[in-house]
This record gives C-alpha cells, structure tokens and sequence, in this order.
C-alpha cells in the first residue's frame, strides 16, 4: 500500500486545527497526517496531538523553514500539503494523491482562483496580490499555472527531495511553482472550492510585507533561472541608453565636423561599455544555469534510484 502523509505547518491554528486533521483523517484514513508546530502559543500542538495527529515542532519561524524540514524529515510514496486553518475542503484529497500515485505527477495544485477564492476572500488587496503574481510567474517562466500561491498542493517523491527551499517565510509556494516550471516537472490542476478563514481565526500574511517578499522572490529566481534573459533586458536598456546620449552628440558632429560634447560623448561610451558587460554577464551565467540543469537531471536519476530501493526495502 502505497504511503500517503498530509502535511500540516501550522502557527496559532487553535480554532481550526481540529476540524482539519479529522476531516483528512476521514479522506484519507490510511494517512500519516502531520503538523508541524512552529512556536504556537495558543495550544495548537496538543489539540492536532488530540485529534489524531503527529505533531513535531519547527523552531525557525516562518512557513518556509517549516515545509524544509517536513521534506527532509519524511519519508512517504505522496505528500499532501495543506494549511491548518480549514480553507480548503478536504473533498478533493484523494483525486490529488492518486495524480500523484497512478498518474505520475511531480506536483498537483488545488486551484482556488478558478473557483470560489475571489468571492470567498474578503481582502481585497489579497485578490489583486494572487492575480499579480500569476501573471508574472506564467509571463517570465512560460507557464499557464492557475493558483501560484495555493498552500493545497499534492507532491511525488521526486519533487520533495530536489526542491531546495531557500525561501523562509510565505513565498515558499510561489519558489515551488517557479522549480516546478523551470524543472520541467510534471504538473496537474485541480480546481478546489475556497473558503474564508471562520471567525476569530487570523491570517498571519502580511498583505504588503510578504507581498514584497513574493514579488522579490519571482525577481530573484527570474536572474537565477533565466539569467540570459534578465541580464539582456538590462543590457538593452543601457545600450538604448548609450545610443540616446551619442545621437546629438553624432547629429552636432555631421553638422559641424566638431565633437562639441565631450561630457556626454564619455557618458555615452561608458553606458555602452556597461552594456556590454551585463551581456557577457548574462552569457556566462547562462552557461552556468545549463551546466547546473544537466548535474540536476543526473541527480534526480540517483533520487529515482534511492525511492524505487526504498520501495523495494518496504516490500520485503
């Protein structure tokens, strides 16, 4: 039978937490379901340990160092992660896993934006934030994902153990959904039914903060992934530059025979020469990033060997 484990970063889910583990408890009754503490001061740990639960602790905050360390803890054939406070339906657990389990899928999304999320959501600027986003990752990364920021996600084997999880806080899913585009991983789509937060229960996002730190992130792994492709839109904008700064500079010269600028004839050749150089930049690292993605495919060959032993370990 096949290893399912529901993973759940929690942070002050009191209220909520409970009604979760028991509702993928129904769904899914063969499940590890797992929730990981990180520094709750409202009780949540013993009430998930109540319900059923596993409960270890995260003592690094923010959601990002938790999902690091339930990756590198776990060991499952299908990993369904979700939030802990009861906005998404547990309904749709199973289609997701089996994506994984029978259909081979590196990463399924539970797609909130395609259905109920933008009237369910009563932050307005969270709407804005969600659609902002999507539009830049599928615009720079060439990709047609739904939901980048859904905390409903279902994994393979494959994907936990070669993401590397460099961001700490919430802008873990829009990291996960940039590798999965990069990477060339499998992806699958499920449309899920949103609901809002019950009341007395808080989002711990920040609207401006953490919207910062998503937009800097797709920024980041925009020059990390396709360094071509960021560095050259720098270089063409210094080059426009430079050629904006010599054409009076060319024009007084037809006219006169005279260089009359010299100032802005040297700002000219200077702004080219940076030009220039962010173009050899970009060339390098894309070297680099080609290099890195052929060692990345060899490695998750060494990854598929080690799943498949541990498979055949859990048979005998």
């Amino acid at each position: 039978m096949s290893r399912i484990a529901v993973l759940i970063p929690c942070y002050n889910e009191a209220k909520t937490i409970e009604k979760v583990v028991k509702d993928y408890r129904a769904v899914l009754p063969d499940a590890d379901i797992y929730v990981y503490d990180n520094n709750s001061s409202d009780g949540t740990d013993e009430i998930a340990r109540n319900a059923g639960a596993i409960v270890r602790y995260e003592r690094r905050q923010g959601k990002g160092n938790v999902i690091r360390t339930m990756f590198r803890d776990i060991d499952a054939d299908c990993y369904l992660m979700i939030d802990g406070d009861d906005t998404y339906p547990a309904e749709n657990a199973v289609e997701m896993c089996n994506l994984v389990l029978e259909k081979g899928s590196d990463m399924v999304i539970g797609d909130r934006l395609s259905s109920t999320y933008f009237q369910e959501n009563k932050r307005p600027f969270h709407n804005f934030g969600n659609t902002l986003v999507r539009a830049a990752v599928n615009n720079l990364f060439h990709g047609k994902i739904t939901d980048i920021m859904t905390g409903y996600r279902a994994f393979s084997p494959l994907f936990v153990k070669s993401f590397p999880v460099l961001s700490k806080g919430f802008e873990i899913e829009t990291e996960m959904s940039i590798f999965a585009l990069d990477k060339n991983m499998q992806l699958d789509i499920v449309p899920v039914q949103y609901r809002d937060r019950p009341n007395g229960s808080e989002s711990k996002l920040n609207t401006y903060s953490d919207g910062i730190k998503v937009l800097l992130t797709i920024i980041r792994l925009f020059k990390d992934y396709k360094p071509l492709r960021f560095f050259g839109l720098g270089s063409f904008l210094f080059l426009a530059l430079g050629v904006g700064f010599f054409i009076p500079v060319f024009i007084d010269y037809l006219r006169t025979g005279l260089v009359e600028r010299f100032p802005t004839l040297f700002a000219s050749i200077a702004v080219m020469i940076v030009s220039v150089l962010l173009w050899i930049c970009g060339l390098i690292l894309d070297t680099v990033v080609k290099t890195n993605r052929k060692d990345f495919e060899a490695r998750l060959n060494m990854i598929q060997m080690m799943i498949s032993a541990r498979k055949n370990d859990d048979k005998e």
